[in-house]
């Protein structure tokens, strides 16, 4: 799996820009079968930074009906990124 297969995108919330901006933490979809040290790896060879830590998180698909039809949304995961210290947080995110 190369480092674009990974990240699928970085998520751009009030919640993710708070943690950016506060704790240095970027969030990101990435790929389901993804471990943190995939996640790491790319986000430090696709950013040019030093990761310190990474947290995941799956979501399940919820349940959506349109009318009769009912279905379900994909399941995906989340990853929480934070950076060493001395680090630049990378601008990605601008609202």
């Amino acid at each position: 799996m190369n480092l674009y297969q990974v990240i699928l995108k970085p998520l751009v919330t009030e919640k993710g820009v708070d943690k950016k901006e506060n704790e240095r933490t970027l969030c990101f979809q990435v790929a389901a079968g993804a471990n943190k040290t995939q996640v790491k790896a790319a986000v430090e060879k696709l950013f040019k930074v030093k990761v310190e830590e990474v947290r995941t998180a799956n979501f399940e698909g919820k349940l959506r009906r349109r009318g009769k039809f009912a279905g379900y949304r994909s399941e995906w995961k989340k990853a929480y990124v934070r950076l060493k210290a001395d680090q630049k947080v990378p601008e990605f995110a601008e609202i």
